[in-house]
């Protein structure tokens, strides 16, 4: 995607989160310190826009607060939604009970490891693709989903939406829209991006160019 992105002109930046989980509870700040410490890198000029997919759009909220720059948006891609109010449990109860069986020595196997095949491979493109995503998978720590993720007051004043791949983030594509953000669908499974990055592309820099065109 970042290749994608910056092919179609835009300034793109994807920090590497792959050891905030080894300093040990809480990891909140380590993911808000990483990616709002990025945004330095970016040009004084070009608009700070975050883009978050999956688990990584509860940490939208601390990551605005520890930016060093002004956000311009917040865009949600297949994303699960922090709370209105905080804190934001990273796993629900009964995720958890789910993963508490998997984890060894305290640590969970990678994210794909969790499910079903039949479930997993139908997300790949090709075997190639899933071996590269495979090899930057970390084995997080049981106590990530454990813990809470602030809401700061405020964190959504700059304009934030919703692309929507499919189930299972119906639900919280259908909450996006009753905050009254703005809201697309991409038809596909959870790693959509990985199948058809071109669409994907196209509808990000749409949304975004929205909120960074002077009449955004």
């Amino acid at each position: 995607m970042a290749t994608r992105l910056k092919a179609s002109g835009a300034v793109t930046l994807v920090p590497s989160l792959l050891g905030v989980a080894d300093a040990g509870p809480p990891f909140w700040p380590s993911v808000a310190e990483t990616v709002g410490r990025s945004t330095d890198q970016l040009p004084l000029d070009i608009p700070v826009v975050l883009v978050a997919h999956s688990n990584a759009g509860l940490f939208v909220p601390v990551i605005v607060e520890a930016a060093r720059r002004p956000v311009a948006g917040c865009l949600f891609v297949d994303a699960a939604l922090p709370a209105r109010s905080g804190p934001t449990a990273v796993a629900p109860p009964e995720l958890l009970d789910f993963l508490r069986p998997q984890a060894t020595g305290g640590r969970l196997p990678q994210w794909t490891a969790w499910w079903d095949e039949s479930d997993v491979a139908p997300m790949f493109p090709d075997p190639q693709t899933r071996r590269v995503v495979s090899s930057e998978q970390p084995r997080l720590p049981l106590s990530y989903y454990e813990e809470r993720v602030p809401v700061p007051d405020g964190w959504d004043d700059a304009p934030c939406g919703y692309l929507l791949f499919g189930p299972p983030y119906e639900q919280a594509a259908q909450d996006a829209r009753e905050r009254g953000w703005d809201f697309d669908h991409v038809p596909g499974l959870h790693l959509h991006q990985l199948v058809d990055p071109d669409t994907v592309t196209a509808r990000i820099i749409a949304m975004a160019d929205e909120w960074c065109s002077p009449a955004g």
